[in-house]
């Protein structure tokens, strides 16, 4: 084995499982969470029933490497790859809870359908039906229970369902029960390789379960780091994001990782534990990224890799200082990242472009890079802090508007914190604006993107927010703003959906669905509405006004009406409106107003 890098051995399932429990074989912490879906358990253990392959689990006896308990490992087998098969077998055959991404305990119980005919499944993941039923086995685990008597269950079984063979079921729970004699392919890394080589060739694999991204090869090569306080790092990064998400979390880390909590980084993000904003749960990815591009000001984060690494990119070397240069400089990214001012005036900024609600935001990748401009702006001083927010909200929404990162996101990236360098954010925004925010794009690139049926859609999008940032009021809502109705009442079909699904040519959901034909409306009103034509319920509604100042229970002038449809951007001439007049006139007409609310609203951002 001294002249080869590999050796290939088969091992029973059985064999790998007893190493998990008496720890010869322990989970590195460069490894991922179970991030397994449930039926994909289902699936390992239905192909190991039928002797299908499962794929190779990659094993190195190398030098010691911190494992997922936060301890070092002493000589045992370290799983490279195959962490999500093993922990799977552990759920189903051992009946253990596993730790999922979340850093939630999950339990996965796969039952049995003995009565299964050719086109059924045989294994399903359990749930109410499999404990309510008499036909279905409902936990395989019990029968690798070193206490399973299988004469008692076989006679248990049957007195409930006569109609099942008695040698039949037990051929099939040995069949079962087989599958721990089943063969694993295990790939055993010599002893010899450098622990970057080992590392290395964990970054290379494309695992079954969830394809490898660049952002996890980073997360690797941090987590493998104990020189320059990589392992403390990647906790950060990990535990940031987690808590972002759920900050009850900070309490498990205070009483499991006093050691963490004590670090600069731990005091850093105490703050995250009575946060509740929404906007922003960043990823490790987001965190990468951002913190990546605006120290190193470079947009791919395969370079990331390579400067951890110690690459030089002039010299194609590899040099200690220039790692050891880099681990720093991310460092300082990641605690910018996580600083409370910083995370919080940039939410405020995108809040005061009126994306108040995660539902607004389709482009993590302009969140990242908007967070990025914020960060140079902040750091930097090219602009006076009081400006600071309006310059990212502009940013943020022209992101949004253009698409910017929607295709080839990191070379746009790199593209742009290169000329924000070279220019500054300001003047790089203006040249922007000049080129792809053109009379043109107002008048006919924009109302075209809100030519879709895509309800979340940049455009329309931003035209909810545009009415935030606006104070408009709900259709027939004079006391309630899109704000307020925002994401706890209905978008209503201004052509009604049920009412244009009724003629045969306008029976399509792209065309009853495009977003041009959406408005907020509250609950109680948009029952009223109904189904009735346009002409119909808008003629009421002004009826009622002239007649009695009531439109659907709230008082309103026919002043106060008419403005009410300009501030929605809906036509006035919609009174006389039927089906005929929906697509070549409504539609056209409400998406170039549309436009327009959108590009006053830009302009005064």
């Amino acid at each position: 084995m001294a002249n080869q890098k590999y050796e290939i051995e088969k091992h029973s399932v059985e064999t790998v499982l007893s190493w998990i429990k008496t720890k010869e074989v322990v989970i590195p912490e460069i490894q991922r969470p179970f991030v397994w879906k449930a039926t994909q358990v289902r699936d390992l253990i239905d192909s190991l029933y039928n002797g299908y392959p499962v794929g190779y689990l990659i094993v190195s006896r190398s030098h010691e490497m911190r494992l997922k308990d936060g301890t070092m490992s002493k000589g045992q087998r370290i799983l490279i790859d195959g962490q999500q098969r093993v922990t799977a077998l552990m759920a189903s055959i051992l009946g253990m809870s596993v730790l999922n991404n979340q850093y939630k305990k999950r339990t996965i119980r796969i039952a049995y359908n003995p009565f299964a005919k050719d086109d059924e499944n045989l294994f399903e993941v359990q749930d109410q039906s499999h404990l309510k039923s008499k036909k279905w086995i409902e936990d395989i685990s019990i029968f690798f229970n070193d206490e399973f008597d299988d004469y008692t269950f076989i006679e248990d079984f049957c007195s409930v369902n006569p109609e099942m063979d008695r040698r039949e079921l037990n051929r099939k729970i040995k069949k079962i029960i087989d599958i721990k004699t089943k063969d694993l392919g295990i790939i055993e890394l010599s002893s010899s390789l450098d622990i970057d080589i080992v590392t290395d060739v964990f970054i290379r694999i494309n695992s079954k379960g969830a394809v490898l991204s660049q952002a996890d090869f980073a997360m690797s090569k941090i987590a493998a780091d104990e020189k320059y306080g990589g392992n403390m790092l990647r906790k950060a990064i990990d535990y940031f994001c987690h808590v972002a998400i759920e900050p009850s979390f900070y309490d498990t880390i205070l009483k499991n990782d006093t050691s963490f909590i004590e670090s600069e980084f731990g005091k850093e993000m105490a703050w995250l534990r009575n946060d509740n904003e929404s906007i922003f749960d960043p990823s490790y990815e987001d965190m990468l990224r951002v913190s990546f591009v605006h120290m190193f000001s470079r947009g791919k984060l395969k370079d990331l890799v390579s400067l951890l690494s110690g690459r030089d990119f002039e010299t194609r070397d590899y040099k200690e200082e220039i790692a050891e240069e880099s681990f720093s400089k991310l460092t300082e990214g990641i605690k910018h990242f996580m600083h409370q001012y910083y995370f919080e005036q940039f939410i405020l900024a995108i809040k005061s472009a009126g994306f108040i609600n995660s539902k607004l935001i389709n482009s993590q990748n302009a969140l990242d890079f908007s967070y990025v401009v914020y960060l140079k702006l902040a750091l930097s001083g090219e602009v006076d802090k009081t400006k600071i927010k309006r310059c990212v909200a502009k940013w943020f929404t022209m992101s949004i508007l253009t698409g910017r990162y929607s295709s080839s996101p990191e070379t746009r990236m790199d593209q742009d914190i290169r000329n924000i360098n070279d220019k500054g954010v300001i003047n790089y925004l203006n040249e922007i604006e000049n080129a792809e925010l053109s009379d043109a794009f107002w008048d006919f690139g924009l109302p075209q993107k809100l030519d879709t049926p895509n309800s979340t859609a940049p455009a329309l999008s931003t035209f909810f927010a545009a009415q935030i940032v606006k104070g408009d009021k709900g259709l027939f809502s004079p006391n309630s703003s899109v704000r307020d109705l925002f994401g706890v009442s209905d978008v209503h079909h201004i052509f009604p959906k049920d009412y244009l699904k009724k003629t045969e040519f306008l029976d399509n959901r792209s065309i009853y669905n495009q977003v041009a034909n959406y408005t907020h409306l509250d609950t109680p009103i948009n029952i009223a509405v109904g189904n009735k034509a346009p002409n119909i319920y808008f003629k009421e509604a002004f009826e009622s006004a002239l007649k009695d100042g009531i439109v659907y229970g709230n008082h309103m002038s026919v002043d106060e009406l008419k403005s009410n449809l300009i501030e929605n951007c809906i036509p006035l001439d919609i009174v006389n409106w039927d089906y005929n007049d929906y697509r070549n006139k409504f539609l056209v007409e409400r998406r170039k107003l549309m436009a327009k609310k959108i590009k006053e609203y830009y302009n005064n951002l």
